[in-house]
């Protein structure tokens, strides 16, 4: 997946120039997802952001000018380690299926186990319209290629027909949904849901009779 200087270095206007400014800013990241999930992005205040990773306001401004820039750069950091996974996928080749899998069990451990499954989910339209349209180009990106997979799982009569389009609404909402009921403290770790949401989804794709490779 990309690193943190990959996410935060195209897209910030100051070019981060050490390791450990980075793995600050990500902290920093972790700590407003946790807030901006608590309370709402609008009932999260910088000071309780800064508290969270033992700074004053003062130095969170060091690291962020704000606190919508905070919340655009939970989304392109989230985005950034999707589009990582997708260059590998896409790189690597393989089977519709092998390639959907790979993507649905990333995603669900970038919802997990990154910001904690607040990222995606955040309101997209506290943003200014500059970001706002970097978030959405990147997330369309992201879109684009799960609808083309499924068509090639559909041609190659791995998948069952459907509308591609469609069925990349259900897959994605899916997994944002689990925003709405993962507990860090319970029992399921990232891994075996996953592995379950990639059983049932793709599952749910598949043709009644398979297809021999």
């Amino acid at each position: 997946m990309g690193t943190i200087a990959d996410a935060f270095g195209r897209s910030h206007p100051v070019r981060m120039t050490t390791d450990r400014r980075d793995l600050r800013r990500a902290e920093i990241l972790r700590s407003a997802a946790a807030a901006f999930r608590r309370r709402g992005y609008h009932g999260a205040s910088m000071g309780e952001i800064a508290r969270a990773v033992g700074m004053t306001k003062g130095n969170l401004y060091y690291y962020f000018r704000n606190k919508e820039e905070i919340l655009y750069f939970c989304h392109d950091y989230s985005l950034d380690i999707l589009l990582a996974r997708l260059r590998e996928v896409e790189r690597d080749g393989g089977p519709p299926d092998r390639r959907l899998r790979r993507l649905v069990v990333a995603f669900v451990h970038m919802i997990i186990d990154e910001l904690h499954g607040t990222a995606l989910t955040l309101d997209l339209d506290a943003l200014s319209p500059a970001h706002r349209r970097r978030v959405v180009a990147k997330r369309d990106r992201f879109d684009r290629a799960l609808r083309r997979i499924l068509s090639q799982g559909m041609e190659t009569r791995r998948f069952a027909a459907g509308d591609p389009k469609l069925l990349t609404f259900a897959l994605l909402g899916a997994v944002n949904w689990i925003t709405r009921w993962f507990d860090p403290a319970g029992p399921a770790r990232s891994d075996q849901i996953a592995d379950t949401f990639a059983d049932y989804l793709l599952a749910g794709l598949a043709r009644k009779t398979p297809v021999r490779s």
